[in-house]
């Protein structure tokens, strides 16, 4: 009989606790609330030295929503919010849901003219930022928006051991155009009533490029997210009240969804350190002890090459997770032998609300013998991924073609984008534009994005199986390859590296490696080594930065 990808043939590889059915609640602020009532002491957040437990950051993002709300917000509007891995976010995020409105969440490394886009096409209401964006250029961004309310945050509050020395920025004065978002949680403020989110509101409009094109709002549901984060929460071997750690960004679908929402269903305690630093992230590990952490491969490769990392930072470690950034099968190697966890990867987008590929716990995950790509997990129980051709069509198993999703954590379509939804999401099904295959046992591996694949003579290069060649190479921290024009051949592969601490290795050594192990189309004929390769806030290589470069 033939297997169908509607088949689920991954069912037979998860666990019994795996398949079970979830009841997610309607919205993380249920969730949070359930926390609160069931475990008010408990620590929530956690913040260097400081702490807030579940019962007071309740209360605080309470006064928030009713100072919103007082403010004029209304539900279904929108606020921005624009801060690192602080408690602040929380309360924020928390307040604008609690005060009926959608989230728009704003990478802080955006300059003006991308924060503008945000503003306008969100017709964002509110805007709650740290002090020092408000002063630098956010005010002049918002002047001509529809922004009509500012709470603003100094992110050294809600601890006292990080001064401006260790985190870099001073306090500044409080502006008389904004108010002070600390101030407002603190005031006591009830949070208005009838408001409570409901599993079909939208709770974020997560600004992505999608395939390609201007960046437009993926409009994930509290549903959405509160379904992943109980399928996280359900999969993972880990203890309620269990410590995360905030590796990703909050503002990022990884961080917000697999870290944030994941531990509030559990009951834990979200562990922030501001931004990545690996020194500042080791220091947390050893402090506070937590049991799980996600993050791009990138963090991982920046974790493992600091000189004070040891076996006992790691120690405490039930589950590692990979996501945003592609998992090279020799980093989850060298960081096994090194350290003794093993990185488990996943799979998702902004547009699925995080993953919908997993590696489960009870598993390791195969390396295609053909390509030397790890896989990257297997899909949930409610979860369908099929790999198409062009037309729509299943291809057989073990063809690459581009991965479909269709479940309860793909997003409804864009914010008032209905082409651009039509187009992405095509009878509800998500058409992610990455190349892939699944082989027959469900196990999914993810080849490149659609529009890296370089073509070399008529032949297709995927730029990442070049890069997990490279990384296989002991003095190679990071690697990224493109794809240059090329007079004989119309493109040929180029690579960037950065080098591990105290290796050395030249370019033309680089190409010997590489020209040793893979087929003569495929090997980069040039490479340039850097001190590091330019990323997202997310960790993810910026592969178009590279080929910009003169």
């Amino acid at each position: 009989m033939t297997v169908r990808y509607a088949d689920k043939p991954w069912l037979g590889r998860l666990s019994e606790a795996q398949r079970a059915p979830v009841d997610p609640p309607p919205s993380v602020v249920h969730a949070f609330r359930a926390a609160a009532a069931e475990a008010p002491q408990r620590t929530a957040l956690a913040y260097f030295d400081g702490r807030l437990g579940y019962a007071e950051a309740d209360a605080l993002s309470d006064s928030v929503a009713g100072h919103l709300a007082a403010r004029g917000l209304g539900p279904g509007d929108r606020v921005a919010i624009m801060l690192q891995n602080s408690p602040h976010f929380v309360l924020a995020l928390l307040g604008a849901w609690k005060a009926g409105a959608a989230v728009v969440p704003v990478n802080p490394m955006y300059k003006s003219g991308e924060v503008k886009h945000v503003l306008h096409d969100a017709e964002v209401s509110a805007l709650i930022c740290s002090d020092r964006a408000w002063e630098s250029y956010l005010r002049d961004a918002a002047a001509d928006s529809p922004v009509r309310i500012t709470l603003t945050a100094c992110e050294l509050d809600l601890q006292t051991r990080n001064d401006a020395r260790v985190l870099g920025f001073e306090r500044l004065p409080q502006a008389a155009d904004a108010e002070d978002l600390l101030t407002v949680a603190r005031a006591g403020t009830k949070a208005p009533e009838g408001r409570e989110p409901a599993a079909e509101d939208v709770a974020l409009i997560s600004y992505t490029s999608g395939t390609s094109g201007t960046p437009k709002g993926a409009m994930n549901r509290h549903g959405n997210i509160t379904f992943n984060a109980e399928r996280q929460r359900a999969g993972h071997p880990l203890p309620e009240g269990a410590v995360y750690f905030a590796l990703a960004p909050l503002f990022h679908i990884t961080g917000m969804v697999c870290q944030l929402s994941a531990c509030v269903a559990n009951k834990g305690t979200l562990v922030l350190s501001y931004r990545f630093e690996a020194g500042v992230v080791l220091d947390a590990f050893a402090e506070h002890r937590p049991a799980y952490t996600v993050g791009p491969s990138t963090a991982f490769m920046a974790l493992a090459a600091h000189p004070a990392a040891t076996r006992e930072h790691f120690a405490s470690f039930l589950v590692i997770s990979s996501g945003g950034a592609p998992l090279p099968p020799a980093l989850v190697e060298k960081f096994r032998a090194a350290f003794g966890p093993y990185i488990r990867n996943g799979y998702g987008l902004t547009e699925c609300t995080a993953p919908c590929a997993s590696v489960p716990p009870e598993h390791e995950a195969p390396v295609d013998p053909a390509s030397g790509t790890l896989s990257v997990g297997l899909p949930g129980p409610e979860t369908v991924v099929r790999i198409v051709d062009e037309k729509g069509h299943d291809v057989p198993f073990g063809e690459q073609g581009e991965i479909a999703v269709r479940g309860p954590q793909v997003v409804p379509g864009y914010w008032r984008r209905p082409e651009a939804t039509q187009e992405g999401f095509p009878d509800g099904e998500l058409r992610t534009g990455d190349i892939g295959f699944m082989d027959s046992d469900g196990w999914l591996y993810v080849v490149d994005r659609k529009k890296d694949m370089i073509n070399a003579s008529g032949f297709k290069v995927w730029p990442r199986e070049v890069e997990d060649v490279l990384y296989g190479h002991p003095g190679v921290r990071e690697a990224a390859v493109v794809g240059i024009p090329d007079a004989y051949r119309g493109e040929s592969v180029k690579a960037y590296v950065s080098l591990r601490p105290g290796a050395a290795a030249e370019p033309a050594e680089l190409v010997a490696y590489c020209k040793e192990r893979l087929a003569a189309y495929k090997y980069p004929r040039e490479i340039d080594v850097l001190a590091e390769l330019p990323k997202t806030t997310s960790g993810k290589i910026l592969r178009r930065e590279l080929r910009s470069r003169p």
